[in-house]
Order: structure tokens, then C-alpha cells, then sequence
């Protein structure tokens, strides 16, 4: 029996339903992140802001996961977005900098030093590591970039992000963000 109990309180935990959503809860994460990502994919296309500019890192779909599909959770809180993507870019680029030739060094280096320091800065925000990785694996076109990384598209894209989960997580009633109990 009492293996039974904690076979059950395993299956539970791993089957876990976290998604404690209503069904409405879907078509608002399905909104958000489609015109999420799709301005900013949208703004890259369109060479809005800067002619041949990148603003479309996967990173970002990361993120969407979390401002609208967790919009409760303390990782996706505007404070974490922000800050930890801006963090983790600068991170990123300055190691990248640092140690251009060792690829494999700079990559550990830079997403763990940006775990740290979101940690001491209060700025979790797992998509963060993504960021500080793409500093240093990313294409020529954005290791070209230099700093201006952290502006476009880091910046750039966390903001329209950020413009948007504000516009479409409170529209809804009972759905808020930034989270408040």
C-alpha cells in the first residue's frame, strides 16, 4: 500500500496539470504570442527600424511561452523580461569579445555568468541564457552587431513583447499581467 501512495504522488507530481487554465486561457496565449513574435518578425521583414537588422532570436519564442502562457509565474514578470534578456545580451556580446576564437568557452562562460547575474540581480529569466548564447553562436550577421545586439534585437524585440502581453494579457477578465494576487 504504501508503495502504491508514493507511486501515486510521483505519477502526480510528473503529470502535474500546470496548464490550470480555462479553455478561454488558450485562445488569449494563441493571440498574444502570434502577434507577439509576428511584429516583431514583422519589423524584421519590413526593415522598420534599421536596414538589414536582425529581430527575430529564438529566444523570444521562449519568452512568449512564458508572458502569455505563464503569465502568473515570477519568470515571466516585465521586470525578469526585460532585465534578464538585457543582462544576459551584454553578457553575452562581452565574452564573446573577449574570447572570439574559443567557441566552446565562450558559449559556458557566457550563459553561466548570466544565470548568476540574473540570480543576484533578481532578473531570472530562463530565455536569458538563450540570449547570452546567441551572442556567441549566432550568425556573422549578429556577431557583427557587437553591443548593438543589446539594442537590436534584444531591446527592440523584449519591448514589443512587453507593449503587447500588457495589451492582450489584460483584456481579458481574470487573466493580469504584470501578476498581481
Amino acid at each position: 500500500m504504501k508503495r502504491i501512495k508514493r507511486a501515486y504522488r510521483i505519477s502526480k507530481y510528473v503529470v502535474y496539470r500546470q496548464t490550470i487554465v480555462e479553455p478561454m486561457d488558450h485562445l488569449w496565449t494563441f493571440i498574444g504570442a502570434f502577434i507577439g513574435i509576428g511584429a516583431i518578425g514583422l519589423l524584421q521583414g519590413q526593415g522598420v527600424l534599421l536596414a538589414d537588422a536582425v529581430f527575430l532570436i529564438g529566444s523570444f519564442g521562449a519568452s512568449a511561452v512564458l508572458v502569455f502562457g505563464a503569465t502568473n509565474s515570477p519568470l515571466a514578470q516585465p521586470r525578469n523580461l526585460v532585465f534578464g534578456h538585457l543582462i544576459s545580451a551584454l553578457i553575452g556580446v562581452s565574452v564573446c569579445k573577449l574570447l572570439p576564437e574559443l567557441l566552446w568557452l565562450s558559449s559556458a562562460l557566457a550563459v553561466s555568468l548570466s544565470i548568476v547575474a540574473m540570480q543576484i540581480t533578481r532578473t531570472m529569466h530562463p530565455p536569458g541564457g538563450a540570449t547570452a548564447l546567441i551572442a556567441n553562436i549566432g550568425s556573422e550577421q549578429i556577431k557583427g552587431l557587437g553591443y548593438g545586439y543589446v539594442l537590436y534585437p534584444v531591446l527592440s524585440g523584449v519591448v514589443v513583447l512587453l507593449i503587447v502581453a500588457l495589451l492582450v494579457n489584460n483584456l481579458p477578465r481574470g487573466r493580469n499581467y504584470p501578476y498581481r494576487d
